[in-house]
């Protein structure tokens, strides 16, 4: 007997000893049970291979989720690859010929669910960020009480702040949800659900079991209380960003205007021709990049920049030289006249690119996303809102320390003192609606990162443009900022309850009435040119 009980233990250590056995035994009982043709054995199959450990857990485990999984009359489980072929659940080994019958691993909602869960289980520990996202969600989702310790060995291990909050959200709601849990452990995943404040959080308060103790229910009141007066602060961010964002898209298209129509006085409905102009340059530059220098894609913009603004400034100095310069003193006929060329520049550019969408990729900086607590910042507008703010700074230094700018405000402020103290009025016209035009251009670069380039791009922003510049003041710089904003942040507070439509329609009859009390803008013009 006692020989009989060593040979027992030492039988049993061996055992022990051999992960890879106690592996190979759960998962082969697993897909046992998976072709039995039943919900119930199916749902355990999925148990026993997800926590197995064995190397083709996830294989099947995917296989099944996606209607990739049969078995044979013998009971022999097979995955069907992306190619079609069969492949043996436990051995990976190709199948040389088709089995005469197959029958698929049925599924119904219940078996999908704790699929989720057992996909979240497998995928939480992976080196692949994405994978780890996807698969703490699914665990979110599921509330599966099985990867509760998967997810807290995940939890120690996790660097990523977003997943993190991810997996912490999904280890609360377990505790909450879980029909046998303690007050205690309720109180603290409700502690948990509070502190990570997202609104997963919050739907998971509010879908308690009716069957818990009242200390709960009041806990989880407070908390969503919490969690909803956060949530409103962020929003009210949220929205503020979206606001600053649109502004200085508004300002990068506008701020060229301003100078054309401050200093000439010129309704340049060609204005957001000048704009299209930018956007096609920049990608004509990305294909010749992509055809010839791949590998300086990520610079294409800085190529682009300056492009576009000589090509659009090129464009607008033409357009001045030739059409608006005989028009000076006649709004009606400039107005009548850009309207013109702009629909000459817009069919020209449709005849020669055609008139769909043209692709403009972004730079590997310009793509990804910032969350700070619950504002989510895209890199692609950040850089946008820097740009319009370093292009603003750079024109407004340029009129102001070079003898260009001077000779620019001189104009803008009394045109014949100026022309009697030696200015060419005509030169600096010119100038000034080549550079409008080149700024213009260089507005085009950024929006074609945010917007369709096509032909009517120019479209979407020449009444915004002019609603800037008259509501800031024209020709005044910091009109045009202040206003540019002001208008931004009005539009996406409005857009909620209005509509997109209906609330820049609110805008526009407001800044009607504005205009009524105060004609000159927030910042009128300076001189007694102006004045008079």
């Amino acid at each position: 007997m006692t020989r009989f009980l060593r040979a027992l233990f030492l039988f049993a250590g061996l055992a022990l000893s051999l992960p890879g056995v106690a592996q190979e035994s759960a998962f082969e009982t697993g897909l046992g049970r998976l072709a039995q043709d039943s919900f119930s054995e199916t749902i355990s199959a999925i148990s026993e291979i997800a926590t197995s450990g064995a190397p083709n857990a996830a294989l099947v485990i995917e296989a099944l989720a996606d209607g990739r999984l049969f078995f044979t009359p013998e009971k022999q489980v097979l995955v069907k690859d992306a190619a079609g072929k069969l492949i043996d659940a436990r051995t990976s080994a190709a199948l040389a010929a088709a089995p005469v019958s197959l029958s698929p691993v049925r599924l119904n909602n219940r078996v999908r669910n704790v699929i989720q869960g057992a996909l979240g289980n497998l995928g939480i520990l992976s080196p692949d960020a994405v994978k780890r996202k996807e698969s703490a969600l699914a665990v979110l989702r599921s509330k599966d009480i099985s990867a509760l310790p998967t997810l807290e060995a995940a939890i120690g291990r996790e660097k990523d702040r977003a997943i993190l909050k991810i997996m912490e959200t999904a280890r609360a709601a377990i505790l909450v949800t879980k029909a046998d849990a303690s007050e205690k452990d309720r109180l603290l995943g409700i502690a948990l659900l509070q502190e990570v404040g997202t609104q997963e959080a919050l739907a998971t308060l509010r879908s308690l079991p009716a069957e818990v103790p009242a200390s709960v229910k009041e806990a989880a009141r407070v908390a969503a209380k919490t969690i909803e007066d956060k949530l409103a602060l962020w929003e009210i961010a949220q929205t503020a960003w979206y606001g600053l964002s649109l502004g200085s898209v508004l300002l990068l298209a506008a701020i060229g205007l301003a100078i054309t129509f401050g200093v000439m006085g010129v309704i340049n409905m060609a204005h957001g021709e000048m704009v299209m102009i930018g956007a096609y340059t920049t990608f004509v530059v990305q294909e010749v990049i992509r055809a010839h220098f791949p590998g300086l894609f990520d610079y294409s913009l800085v190529f682009a920049l300056p492009l576009a603004f000589l090509v659009a400034g090129l464009v607008g100095l033409v357009i001045e030289r030739s059409v608006i310069r005989f028009l000076y003193g006649r709004p009606l006929e400039t107005l009548l006249a850009t309207w013109g060329i702009s629909l000459i520049l817009q069919q020209a550019v449709r005849t020669y690119f055609g008139p769909t969408n043209q692709a403009v990729g972004a730079p590997a900086f310009m793509s990804g996303l910032i969350e700070i607590g619950g504002l989510s910042i895209t890199l692609g507008r950040l850089w946008i809102v820097v740009f319009s703010i370093l292009a603003f700074l750079a024109l407004l230094g340029a009129l102001r320390y070079t003898s260009f700018g001077l000779q620019i405000r001189a104009v803008t402020q009394n045109r014949r003192m100026a022309a009697a103290m030696g200015i060419r009025t005509n030169y600096i016209d010119a100038l000034t609606f080549a550079l409008g035009s080149g700024i213009a251009g260089v507005a085009g670069v950024a929006l074609s990162q945010i917007d369709n380039v096509s032909p009517n791009l120019g479209q979407s922003y020449i009444i915004d443009s002019f609603m800037v510049v008259v509501f800031g003041g024209v020709g005044n710089l910091w009109g045009t900022l202040v206003s540019a904003l002001s208008l931004g942040i009005a539009n996406k507070i409005l857009e909620p309850f209005a509509g997109a439509v209906l609330g820049k329609i609110l805008i526009l009859v407001g800044l009607i009435l504005f205009v009524q009390k105060k004609p000159r803008g927030l910042f009128p013009q300076k001189g007694r040119g102006v004045e008079a």
